[in-house]
């Protein structure tokens, strides 16, 4: 096989054994292989292939999901912690409001 996105092959004559061969280089070449024009002929007359194609797009975009960050909480729900935490230490006399807040800091 070439490099990624070096493939220089007529899918439209291809059967889907030969056609899963490249897909490793395929899907290294472009985030969308479903919309790939060059394909589009193969999935027309092999709808099996447009599937599995969809549903390793699909794996590949939940696996990515898996590593992204999540995002911290704005800084406006921490001030509203905060602020909660020191209505609950002027009800409770029991503990300090600013003890509590040394304790989530």
């Amino acid at each position: 096989m070439s490099e990624p996105g070096d493939i220089n092959i007529n899918f439209d004559t291809l059967k889907p054994e030969e056609f899963e061969q490249y897909l490793p280089e395929l899907f290294a070449s472009s985030e969308k292989v479903s919309e790939d024009p060059r394909l589009q002929q193969l999935f027309a007359a092999h709808p099996d292939c447009l599937a599995l194609v969809r549903d390793l797009e699909t794996i590949a975009e939940t696996a990515r999901s898996l590593f992204e960050p999540e995002n911290d909480p704005s800084d406006k729900v921490w001030a509203n912690i905060q602020d909660k935490l020191r209505e609950q230490s002027a009800l409770d006399p029991g503990q300090d409001g600013e003890e509590q807040l040394r304790e989530i800091d």
